[in-house]
């Protein structure tokens, strides 16, 4: 099922459509993820923090997002 303007990416297993030319730091935003407690992979490659304005997503993209929690 396509939408318009929309494209599908999977996130740590789910489905998430988005609107096209979403970039990896919106999605964060998106998620109300804390940028600095998290790491994100696409496709199986860990994304640099520091680049994630100019990595634009793309359709069946597989992005995984861990939280880091600290504990003692």
């Amino acid at each position: 099922m396509k939408k318009k303007n929309k494209i599908k990416i999977k996130i740590n297993g789910k489905d998430l459509f988005i609107a096209e030319k979403t970039t990896a730091y919106s999605l964060v935003n998106i998620l109300k993820l804390p940028l600095k407690k998290i790491a994100i992979e696409k496709n199986r490659k860990i994304l640099d923090k520091k680049k994630l304005k100019k990595i634009i997503l793309k359709n069946k993209d597989k992005i995984e997002i861990v939280h880091f929690i600290g504990g003692g």
